[in-house]
């Protein structure tokens, strides 16, 4: 695939996994409180790209978000609303700290429920842990 030209092949399939592991969590997450689903779905695919097609991670929410609006227009799969919706989820992903609107809150606990259940023996990022622990408590675990 031209978009992962910088990666290796393991860094490919982690890079892979992670979207498809955040997809699924945020569609999951997305049903249980009410909101799309599939655009939950989407941003959560789209949210990684600009880091994994530059093979940097400098401003890659702000960078990301732009790449996905430009992906989606071409697509043609969302409307004006769904797009920003999805392009506000992918700006605000890393601001973990922070809350804003719901299905930005979607893809930042998708993001967080991927990271630290992908590899369990690596201790949660500071800035995860009280959003893991409130979403740990949302779904019973």
């Amino acid at each position: 695939m031209k978009m992962f030209f910088n990666f290796n092949q393991y860094k490919r399939t982690s890079a892979i996994a992670h979207l498809y592991g955040v997809s699924l969590a945020a569609t999951m997450i997305a049903k249980k409180r009410g909101l799309d689903p599939e655009l939950a779905s989407m941003a959560a695919m789209l949210h990684d790209l600009h880091a994994y097609k530059t093979g940097s991670y400098d401003d890659h929410t702000h960078k990301g978000a732009e790449l996905a609006r430009r992906i989606l227009g071409k697509l043609e799969l969302t409307d004006e609303t769904e797009t920003d919706m999805i392009c506000s989820a992918i700006y605000h992903h890393d601001d973990k700290l922070v809350t804003d609107d719901p299905m930005d809150e979607v893809l930042k606990d998708a993001d967080v429920i991927h990271h630290c259940m992908s590899d369990v023996s690596k201790d949660i990022k500071e800035k995860e842990q009280e959003r893991y622990y409130k979403l740990c408590q949302e779904f019973g675990m």
